[in-house]
Formats: structure tokens, sequence, C-alpha cells
């Protein structure tokens, strides 16, 4: 499998985690809050390890949200924002699996949730900005049949 195609499956398989976490928070009553909790902390866990597959990095088997952001931060100090809430969700990985008494609420689940989306949406918005930062463009004003044309080309930055 090419890296574009490992780092897919880690989206896509973030993505149905994430999409399971919504649709039972919105269809179900009574809402099951640890397996959304989980799901959440599912898609936050393999968002992170597809970024660390885009870098190059063998994510560790762990469900430890610090210390792949850690490795995250490593690579990108942008990963500050969404560190503490993220953290947080570590302990939705193992302990709700089994039957536990954690007192969850509603909140809990919608917080996760929350969190889930701002997760996600920023490690998409990082790797966009990696991949933009690869290219260079030009601008060139010519003339043609009279007319005044800009042209702008996209190639590929060469590695410095």
């Amino acid at each position: 499998m090419s890296e574009n195609d490992d780092k897919l499956e880690w989206i896509r398989h973030a993505e149905m985690d994430l999409a399971a976490a919504h649709h039972l928070f919105i269809t179900f009553h009574p809402k099951p809050l640890e397996i959304i909790c989980f799901h959440s902390q599912q898609a936050v866990e393999k968002m992170l390890k597809c970024y660390l597959v885009t870098h190059g990095i063998e994510p560790p088997k762990t469900h430890d949200i610090q210390l792949l952001l850690e490795m995250c931060l490593e690579i990108s100090d942008d990963y500050d924002d969404v560190y503490e809430d993220a953290t947080t969700l570590t302990n939705y990985a193992v302990r709700l699996r089994y039957p536990a008494e954690l007192g969850l609420v509603e909140l809990d689940a919608r917080k996760a949730l929350d969190i889930a989306d701002e997760v996600m949406a920023h490690v998409k918005a990082k790797m966009v900005q990696e991949k933009a930062k690869e290219y260079k463009y030009t601008s060139m004003n010519y003339i043609n049949s009279n007319f005044a044309v800009e042209k702008t080309r996209y190639y590929r930055a060469k590695p410095a």
C-alpha cells in the first residue's frame, strides 16, 4: 500500500468512527454515551496517526492521545490549540469498552463529539496547509492577440 493509500485509509476509518458517534448521538434514545465517547476517541486517535503516517512515522500501537499529540508536536507546534481538550479523550479508549461506572452524562458525549470534530478539522487543515507549501506558483502577464492575460502556473517545489 502506498503512503497516500495508507493516509487515505486512516482518514476513512477516522471519519467512519466520527460519523458513527454522531449517528448514535442523534438517533438513539437513550443515548449510548459510552459508545459515543469511545468512537469520538477513536476518530481522534486515527486522525493523529494519519498525520504521523503523512510524515513517514510509523504510529505506535497505543490509544494514548497525549503521546500521539506529543509526537505530532515534534513535527509541528500547531497542535497546542487542541492539546488540552483532546487528551481528555484517552480515558474513553479502554475504560469504556468494559462495564464500569464512569457516571457519564449527555454533556460528556456532546463534548467528546465537539473535541473530535475540532481535532479532525485541525489535522485536515494542517495537512492541506503543509501540502500547499510544497507547491509554488508563478504569475506571468503577457499580451496575446491584443488581450492582457494573466497566467498562473503551479509546480512542485524542489526539496531544499
